[in-house]
């Protein structure tokens, strides 16, 4: 009789340092692809927080108009801060007519919503009643 064949011991499984630099290198690759259009959907979701200052605004100055006739000529008589809720906006408001104003989301210069080129500044224009929202649709994300 023929003993059993001797076992070979099995080759030690992992992975070799090149396979793992190689599966870091294509990581880092994506990632850096990837970074910049994140960046951009942060950029985009922080205007809501000037959509709603400026919603805000509005509403405030309509009460107002509603018990004074005209729009008020500045935030303090609306009692609305000059910043929106999250810190990402300064709010400013120019009243040229009675029935008639601008109010004016500004990015701040040192928030990161100040590299936001496309709407960095987010407007609402009033004519008696009647708003029109600027630069563009998509800055109030339409």
């Amino acid at each position: 009789m023929r003993p059993p064949p001797l076992r070979v011991a099995a080759a030690a499984r992992g992975f070799t340092l090149i396979e793992m630099l190689v599966a870091l290198a294509i990581s880092v690759l994506l990632a850096g692809l990837a970074l910049p259009s994140f960046g951009e959907h942060w950029r985009a979701a922080r205007r809501s927080d000037a959509v709603a200052a400026l919603t805000r605004l509005q509403l405030a100055q309509e009460q107002f108009r509603a018990h004074h006739g005209i729009y008020a000529a500045d935030l303090s008589a609306l009692a609305v801060a000059a910043r929106s809720d999250q810190g990402w906006y300064d709010l400013h408001l120019v009243r040229e007519q009675p029935q008639t104003f601008t109010a004016t989301a500004l990015a701040r210069a040192d928030g990161s919503q100040s590299g936001d080129s496309a709407c960095a500044s987010i407007t609402l224009a009033v004519n008696d009643g009647l708003a029109e929202h600027g630069p563009e649709p998509r800055c109030w994300q339409r």
